[in-house]
């Protein structure tokens, strides 16, 4: 009777165990999946975002590890977030749409001016481009080519500190050029290193700031003004003219 009811026990125990919740915890090998899918089908699916590739970058890059760690709970919430130096890593919503303005395709060049946190590169990289990121303060540069490095981006993703006024003329024209801090007017030198049909992607203004879409043609440039939005205001050569 004793071993009937030990066996009994034994088959109930294996039955919850199949049917409860597989671990509460997210393992190292699938780091916070969840958060992830939820903030693509949340914040940016449900906004219009439709670029298969960008919602695919999105769902793959670890943005808690490109926060601090103090940051780490709240790193997929719709929200920007302080990443120091007066700095922010900007809202998911915004790099997922700035990435799909953008218009990029596996294997395009592209500039970065604000590097950050590095986020908005890895999301790039992860699209299949190359990228060339500049930015002024060099603790966040050193941080962010870390953080790349740690990632497995290093060799999509060239980052160099300095003032991305002027670009990165050594690796010109570019496909796309997506600016990541606003200027008061869009520097010219961005604008110039644009191949034919690339796009120049930035926010333009003071305080409040109004996203740009610059196309280049064979005629000139075309800009389209898509929603209004707040960032950092680009600092050094852009703030002098």
């Amino acid at each position: 009777m004793r071993r009937a009811v030990w066996v009994a026990l034994l088959v109930v125990g294996a039955c919850n165990q199949k049917s409860g919740p597989a671990r509460a915890v997210p393992s190292e090998a699938e780091p916070r999946e969840q958060e992830r899918l939820q903030m693509v089908s949340k914040q940016i699916e449900a906004r219009g975002v439709r670029d298969a590739r960008v919602l695919e970058a999105m769902r793959k890059v670890p943005r808690h590890r490109f926060v601090p760690v103090s940051q780490r709970a709240s790193a997929y919430d719709d929200r920007p977030l302080s990443i120091g130096h007066g700095q922010t890593i900007s809202q998911p919503y915004i790099v997922a749409l700035m990435s799909e303005l953008a218009g990029v395709k596996p294997g395009d060049q592209v500039l970065e001016v604000g590097t950050g946190s590095a986020y908005q590169a890895a999301v790039l990289a992860e699209m299949g481009v190359n990228v060339f990121s500049i930015e002024i303060i060099e603790p966040l540069a050193k941080r962010a080519k870390a953080t790349l490095a740690k990632l497995g981006y290093a060799q999509s993703v060239e980052v160099r500190h300095g003032d991305g006024y002027a670009g990165w003329p050594e690796h010109a024209p570019f496909d796309a050029i997506v600016v990541t801090a606003a200027p008061p007017k869009i520097p010219e030198p961005l604008k110039q290193q644009l191949k034919i049909g690339g796009r120049l992607i930035i926010p333009v203004g003071k305080g409040y700031q109004s996203l740009l879409r610059v196309s280049r043609t064979k005629d000139g440039f075309r800009e389209e003004s898509v929603i209004p939005v707040r960032f950092v205001p680009m600092t050094g050569k852009a703030q002098g003219r």
